[in-house]
């Protein structure tokens, strides 16, 4: 598929903000660059400058972030029609990414200069509802994820975690490591190690190498909705 291709079809799953009659659609097709990335690939590093904004047309990215001790916590995932909140904020505040964000499969991706972005904000109403509805959103997510670090038990999270996996892939088993699972949650891999024994011993899932089977859902959905 071509480039103008891509780029009109992505235009059509937006909204209907009379795209045409602001001049929308013309200025996008002109300044819009059409690029694909490899899986797993640091798209932006912590302290990046951030020359453009990205509009995934397929695949997807997980932005995560480092702490102090080394390990690794998954603030959001960025999926077909999406963009990055944290990149539209660098974007239009010219300030560096705060976090990373990696290609977890082949990308697609629409890219406008970051100078063009800040433009459109302020000339097309479009586009400044873009971004403070992108910003709510994500707003949103990011706050979920603090209210969890906060408030919710480990084992909690490791079951709402597993059952939110079992739900995407429609299936009883898994294939995902402890590490993942740590990365993903902001934990060590000896913790939620233990945490999986402990839910395993309990008879709610089975574990194996790289693999968990699920063996009692209701259980583990209601360890997932306690605080």
């Amino acid at each position: 598929m071509d480039s103008c291709k891509v780029k009109k079809n992505f235009l059509e799953s937006l909204p209907p903000f009379e795209l045409s009659k602001e001049g929308i659609e013309e200025d996008f097709l002109k300044n819009s660059i059409y690029q694909i990335i490899p899986k797993e690939e640091i798209i932006t590093n912590e302290g990046d400058t951030c020359n453009y904004l990205a509009f995934i047309v397929e695949g997807s990215v997980r932005v995560y972030k480092f702490g102090e001790t080394g390990r690794e916590i998954t603030l959001y995932r960025i999926s077909e029609g999406e963009s990055c909140i944290l990149t539209a904020s660098c974007v239009m505040s010219n300030k560096t990414f705060p976090a990373i964000a990696l290609s977890e499969t082949e990308l697609k991706v629409l890219l406008i200069p970051s100078d063009v972005f800040r433009e459109w904000v302020k000339k097309h109403t479009f586009w400044a509802s873009y971004f403070y509805n992108l910003l709510s959103d994500r707003l949103t997510d990011v706050i979920t994820i603090i209210e969890e670090v906060a408030f919710k038990k480990m084992d909690v999270r490791i079951a709402d975690f597993l059952i939110s996996n079992f739900t995407k892939s429609n299936n009883s088993e898994i294939n995902i490591t402890h590490q993942t699972i740590a990365s993903e949650l902001g934990s060590s891999r000896e913790v939620v190690s233990r945490l999986l024994k402990d839910i395993e011993h309990d008879g709610l899932i089975t574990l194996s190498r790289n693999k968990i089977l699920l063996l009692n859902k209701p259980k583990l959905l209601n360890l997932a909705k306690q605080y």
